[in-house]
């Protein structure tokens, strides 16, 4: 039976740096679970605080329920995949699976059969008696993951495994750890700031900002209701208008740009917006569409054209305002317009959110 690990109230200083702030949730049995967020954010801390590495200054650690407090991390049921795999190039690979049951003293006939087992559930059955730096850079990933297993944990601890593979490579291995962690059955905890990586994988995704918190969701829900501004500007790209309240009907919210645009959206979680309030208005840039028969019409100019294949983005000036638009390229995209561009979006796609920090870009 697999084990839920619980983070009850872990605060972590370093000195008089406070690295995680009051991080408090649990991460189900066989659940994928990511830590998203910018360097520094405090993710890859707490993943060292589960594994045993980084002891929480507050709070506790429990995997089964277990208080992990005192135990060091190679009594505890996690492996940990670190950011540089750490394969060892004159082992082959199969002696890089088996490494870990070496040191516990398994014997040579069943450390053979165990990485046997692991290459095949990593597809790569037959290749055992290779060196690793004959591997490719998404084998040497599975195979890291392989040694990891080898072990028999509970939970596996990734900490940004992908990030030194090509985009075409990354994008490959997001279906293949997914995959494998279907297969076993394991709670994977991944730590990444890729939020492509996060969305395409993860059964839930804790958004973190310099060491707190801000949203645990799925990632539909982190995509389409996000608590914060932080959580807004940091997953997918946004346009975020800064305006004050002048009107509210149900919850239906308009606020006025310091252009003086009166723009309409849905209060974020029902919240109450009084008049005159600072908040911001949120809008994806595929909810733009270039007419003026929506709701909410921003005239703009045109300041730039990127064409990627699937897609079209158009940079808008709209004097105060940047906007992005993205036009996607179905087959019967339309022309990209000159001078004037009407940006429209619903209401119901614009969402407003109390003011607060933004994602850098």
């Amino acid at each position: 039976m697999t084990k839920t690990v619980t983070l009850d109230h872990v605060s972590i200083r370093f000195g008089n740096y406070l690295a995680v702030d009051d991080a408090h949730l649990e991460i189900a049995g066989g659940e994928f679970f990511s830590f998203l967020g910018p360097s520094g954010c405090g993710k890859t801390t707490l993943l060292r605080c589960v594994s045993g590495f980084v002891q929480p200054t507050e709070g506790r650690v429990l995997i089964g329920g277990d208080d992990m407090r005192g135990v060091g991390p190679n009594k505890r049921p996690t492996a940990l995949i670190f950011q540089n795999l750490a394969l060892f190039p004159l082992m082959t690979v199969a002696e890089n699976i088996a490494f870990p049951l070496e040191v516990r003293g398994v014997s040579k006939k069943e450390r053979r059969k165990r990485a046997d087992e692991l290459l095949d559930l990593i597809a790569l059955a037959g290749q055992g008696d290779k060196k690793v730096t004959e591997l490719s850079g998404g084998q040497r990933q599975r195979v890291a993951i392989a040694r990891a297993l080898a072990v028999q944990p509970d939970i596996l601890l990734l900490d940004e495994p992908l990030s030194a593979l090509d985009l075409k490579l990354r994008q490959h291995m997001r279906t293949e750890l997914r995959e494998i962690q279907r297969r076993v059955g394991l709670t994977f905890i991944y730590i990444t700031h890729d939020q492509g990586e996060a969305l395409t994988m993860s059964d839930r995704v804790a958004v973190m900002s310099r060491g707190v918190i801000e949203q645990v969701a799925d990632p539909v829900t982190l995509y389409d209701k996000p608590k914060t501004a932080f959580v807004a500007s940091f997953v997918g790209e946004t346009n975020a208008i800064a305006g004050k309240v002048t009107a509210r009907d149900g919850d239906v919210v308009e606020i006025e740009s310091a252009s003086g645009l009166r723009l309409r959206g849905i209060a974020a979680g029902g919240r109450n917006y009084p008049i005159g309030e600072t908040c911001l208005l949120f809008v994806r840039p595929e909810q733009l569409r270039p007419d003026g028969g929506a709701a909410n019409v921003i005239q703009a100019k045109l300041a730039g054209d990127e064409f990627e294949g699937n897609a079209r983005h158009l940079l808008l000036d709209a004097g105060d305002l940047r906007l992005r638009m993205m036009l996607v390229n179905d087959g019967r995209m339309p022309d990209v317009p000159d001078g004037v561009v009407k940006a429209g979006f619903d209401v119901e796609s614009a969402l407003v959110l109390p003011d607060g920090p933004l994602a850098k870009g």
